[in-house]
């Protein structure tokens, strides 16, 4: 590994302290080096505040070392203002005489235009170090920009038989299929992404909290598909823990929704008393639904969504090809018989062990 790899490397390791909060903006990260050593660190705070190169610049104490230290950073300085000034005008601004960076910003606003800035002050500007592992730790980002729509998460837990369900249950609440600890990864998981979608049904036989009660995080908002608008409101996933996104069919009852309402209408209409958004999507386009419940979630913003069930949901947004992960646990139970999982085509790229479950992910191929 040569030396500007290695400090990228150790952006990419901090980086990831910002994963579940950093959204919409990409989790940065930032090392500046004076000397052949590393003289502070920084990664993007929740949003709204400093982002990586800040939070680096600010930690070192003699500022004037930065005019004769290099900046690391896993992704291209912004150039524009938005909650705060641009990054690439601080680095400037400190005469930092040379900047490494991962890759590429693809956002619109930034696009090449922070490293035209940074070059045009005078600044050494190297790009495209460990490219291949920046752009993937920026994978929800680049996603969103690039393909208008949330990185999608697909996870089932599925029996060595290979049901996601048994046929019959005698509570309404989920039949465990996989241990403790895969449970708890699930709820981590949560709280890395954005959001969480499940179907009617899964709501109607889990009546789930879709939380992250097993771990210290914020709740993902929570969008549930309710194209009859038959559930009723004293579910737990109506509960006021997180915020909610109600998918529904035609329905006169609700106002129209015209383009200068971006997509969607706030509740609570129907005096249905939920704190929620309502949208409109039409079950008759039975080719598309998963594509339009991606466009209005890249309207609200959604740059991350896990689709946690069930049987019929999963396999609509497999076979829309809308997917670009896979986590499948297999645990040690089986059913007999039941709802099968879902179908799916994929290349394995890891299994690991957890006791007795497995978890296998996929990427399309």
């Amino acid at each position: 590994m040569t030396t500007h790899e290695t400090y990228i490397n150790r952006c990419l390791h901090i980086a990831k302290n910002g994963l579940g909060s950093t959204r919409p903006n990409p989790m940065v990260g930032a090392v500046i080096v004076y000397n052949n050593t590393i003289i502070s660190e920084g990664f993007t705070s929740e949003y709204g505040g400093n982002h990586a190169e800040v939070n680096a610049i600010n930690a070192v104490k003699d500022k004037s070392l930065l005019a004769k230290s290099s900046i690391y950073v896993t992704l291209e300085p912004c150039s524009h203002f938005g909650k705060t000034p641009p990054c690439s005008d601080l680095i400037v601004s400190h005469k930092i005489p040379n900047v490494i960076i991962g890759c590429i910003d693809d956002n619109p606003e930034v696009a090449g235009k922070g490293i035209a800035k940074l070059k045009a002050s005078g600044c050494n500007v190297t790009v495209g170090v460990l490219e291949t592992e920046c752009k993937e730790h920026h994978k929800r980002f680049f996603t969103f920009h690039n393909k208008k729509r949330p990185y999608i998460i697909l996870k089932w837990a599925e029996t060595k038989d290979g049901f996601i369900a048994p046929k019959t249950r005698d509570e309404q609440k989920p039949v465990w299929i996989t241990n403790p600890y895969s449970r708890q990864l699930v709820h981590k998981w949560r709280a890395e992404e954005q959001a969480i979608l499940v179907g009617t049904n899964t709501v109607l036989e889990d009546n789930p909290s879709l939380t992250v009660r097993d771990w210290t995080g914020k709740n993902p908002i929570r969008v549930v598909l309710d194209k009859d608008l038959k559930l009723n409101t004293d579910a737990s996933v109506f509960n006021d823990e997180a915020e909610n996104i109600i998918f529904h069919g035609v329905n006169d009852l609700f106002p129209k929704i015209d383009d200068n309402q971006k997509g969607w209408v706030i509740s609570p209409p129907l005096q249905r008393g939920l704190n929620a958004a309502y949208a409109e999507i039409n079950w008759n386009l039975k080719t598309s639904i998963a594509k339009q419940i991606c466009d209005t979630l890249y309207k609200f913003k959604i740059n991350s969504i896990i689709i946690e069930g069930g049987a019929k949901t999963l396999q609509t947004f497999i076979d829309e090809e809308l997917w670009d992960e896979a986590r499948i646990f297999v645990g040690h139970s089986q059913f007999n018989e039941g709802t099968k999982a879902p179908k799916l085509k994929g290349q394995l790229i890891s299994e690991t062990d957890i006791l007795e479950d497995k978890l296998n992910i996929y990427k399309p191929r």
